[in-house]
């Protein structure tokens, strides 16, 4: 969901996931159909992620924000904005999505 979506749009989201359906924005799955469609041509990167960034990627692929990805790894948040910067760096990526989207195609995914 996205941050400006109606009471109506957020309670209908609450029930759908309740009853094991899976809601995404229309705008958002349109973004994520894009990239799947042409993945970004930059994905690699010569600067290999430190073990903290690998496990932050792991766990943006859950959907986690930054707060509670810090509470996870016990850090400050402003720490794991680092790490979400450092990654988008390193991996030419423009925003979370991306990263995410990354993360499932090369099988970085949360161990939990």
């Amino acid at each position: 969901m996205l941050k400006d979506a109606t009471h109506v749009q957020l309670l209908q989201a609450i029930s759908d996931v309740a009853h094991g359906q899976a809601t995404l924005y229309p705008s958002i799955a349109m973004q994520v159909i894009r990239e799947i469609n042409s993945p970004s041509e930059l994905m690699y990167t010569t600067d290999p992620l430190t073990p903290r960034e690998l496990e932050t990627l792991r766990r943006i692929s859950t959907g986690m924000s930054n707060q509670e990805i810090a509470q996870k790894l016990v850090v400050q948040e402003r720490t794991v904005a680092k790490y979400v910067s450092s990654i988008l760096a390193k991996l030419h990526l423009a925003n979370r999505t991306q990263a995410a989207l990354y993360a499932v195609r090369k099988g970085i995914t949360d161990k939990e």
